[in-house]
C-alpha cells in the first residue's frame, strides 16, 4: 500500500507541472545523446567538416569541450550584452550580439553542449555548427501510466520525434557584432508493416519556427539575458505580405524578393539551412552562395526520402553538383538566379528547382 500511494502521489505532482503555466516546450537535457538513429543516410550533410579528429567519434560532449578550446590567439569573453537585440523578417528570427565572431563561435558550441547536443559537425571558416540528433523529451505522451512509470524508469518511454539544429554567425552589420542564426530540422518516427510484423522509418518533419525561437531565447539567456526580457524579444510578430515569387522570361527563372539586398541575403542564408542545402562557402560582397545539390531525378534509384529530394547526401557517396544561388540588388528588391559551377546562367530544370524551394520558405 504505501509503494502504491508513492506512486499516486508522483503521478499527482507530474501532472500538476504538466498543467503549470509557463512550461518548456522542449526538454532535451534528460534525452540521451543519438548516435545509431537509423535515420534516411543522406540526413547527414558531408559538407560541413567533422568535428576535430583529437575528438572521439560520437561528438562533442560538454565534459570534454574545456580541452577543445583553443590555446591563445583572441578572447572568448564575450563583452557586456547588454545591447543585444533580436532581428527579424517574417517567421525568421536572428540574434546581433556584440563581439566578432571569433570570440561568439566559443560560446554558442558551449550552449548547444550545456543543452544535452553532440556536435556533429563545424566549419569555423563558414560560420557553420551543426548538431547531432536528439529526443525531445517534451513531446512524449502524458498520462497517468505515462507519469508513474517515467518517474521510476524514465527510459521506458521515448518521443516519436528528433530533432537537429545548424547555427550559423555571420559578421555583422554594426562593426564589432555577430549575427547568429539557428534553423531546425526534424524527422518523426512512423510506423508501417503489419500487425505481426511492423517496421518503423524515420520521416522528415517541417522546420519548426517555435523550436527555432525558444532556442535563440535559450541562448540568450546563456549570454546574459534575463529570462522574461528574452521571452519578450523573440516574440513572434508574423506578417501576411507576399515577400517573394518566382518569374521566367526568355531568359531563364529568376525569385524577386521584394527586400532589400542585405535583409534578402540574410534570408536566404536561413531559406538554405532550413532546406537544407549543402552550403560550401559564401561571398557577400559577390552576392553569391556556392552550394552543393543532387538532382532527384538523377537519385530516384536511391532509397530515402532525403536522396529523393536531392537536398543531403552521405559521406559514403560522391557529392552533387555544385551551383551558384546569385543575388543580385534591384533597388528596393533583390533578384535571385542559379548559375553553374562554370558562373553560367543555369536554365535548367534543376535550376527552377532550386529556386522553387526557396521560393517556399521566403515568400
Amino acid at each position: 500500500m504505501t509503494a502504491l500511494a508513492c506512486l499516486l502521489l508522483m503521478s499527482a505532482c507530474s501532472m500538476y507541472d504538466a498543467m503549470a503555466p509557463g512550461a518548456k516546450k522542449v526538454d532535451y537535457k534528460k534525452s540521451k545523446p543519438t548516435d545509431t538513429l537509423e535515420v534516411p543516410p543522406d540526413l547527414s550533410s558531408h559538407t560541413i567538416n567533422e568535428a576535430p579528429a583529437s575528438i572521439d567519434i560520437a561528438g562533442t560532449t560538454y565534459s570534454e569541450f574545456g580541452v577543445d578550446l583553443p590555446a591563445g590567439g583572441g578572447s572568448t569573453v564575450l563583452p557586456d550584452q547588454g545591447s543585444m537585440r533580436v532581428e527579424r523578417d517574417g517567421d525568421q528570427q536572428w540574434l546581433v550580439v556584440q563581439g566578432a565572431p571569433d570570440q561568439v563561435w566559443p560560446q554558442v558550441k558551449e550552449f548547444w553542449l550545456q543543452e544535452g547536443f553532440l556536435i556533429k559537425k563545424e566549419d569555423p571558416r563558414v560560420g557553420i555548427l551543426e548538431t547531432g540528433w536528439l529526443e525531445n523529451r517534451a513531446d512524449i505522451p502524458k498520462g497517468m501510466i505515462r507519469n508513474v512509470l517515467g518517474k521510476v524508469i524514465d527510459s521506458a518511454y521515448s518521443a516519436a520525434t528528433r530533432d537537429q539544429y545548424r547555427t550559423r554567425l555571420e559578421h555583422g552589420v554594426d562593426s564589432g557584432s555577430t549575427e547568429i542564426y539557428v534553423t531546425h530540422r526534424g524527422v518523426e518516427e512512423v510506423v508501417s508493416g503489419t500487425a505481426v510484423d511492423p517496421s518503423t522509418t524515420w520521416t522528415p518533419r517541417p522546420s519548426d519556427p517555435e523550436l527555432e525561437a525558444e532556442m535563440l531565447k535559450r541562448l540568450m539567456v546563456f549570454l546574459g539575458v534575463e529570462e522574461q526580457r528574452a521571452a519578450v524579444m523573440v516574440a513572434q510578430q508574423p506578417e501576411q505580405t507576399v515577400r517573394a515569387q518566382l518569374v521566367s522570361d526568355r531568359s531563364g527563372d529568376m525569385l524577386i524578393i521584394n527586400e532589400d539586398f542585405s535583409r534578402a541575403w540574410r534570408r536566404t542564408g536561413v531559406a538554405l539551412d532550413r532546406v537544407g542545402f549543402a552550403v560550401e562557402d559564401r561571398a557577400r560582397s559577390d552576392g553569391i552562395y556556392y552550394v552543393q545539390y543532387n538532382d532527384p531525378l538523377a537519385e530516384q534509384n536511391k532509397e530515402g526520402f532525403f536522396t529523393r529530394m536531392g537536398l543531403w547526401s552521405s559521406d559514403d557517396e560522391a557529392d552533387g553538383t555544385q551551383y551558384q544561388i546569385v543575388l543580385q540588388a534591384n533597388g528596393p528588391s533583390t533578384n535571385v538566379i542559379v548559375k553553374n559551377s562554370l558562373g553560367e546562367r543555369d536554365t535548367t530544370v534543376t535550376a527552377k528547382r532550386i529556386l522553387t524551394l526557396l521560393e517556399e520558405q521566403l515568400r
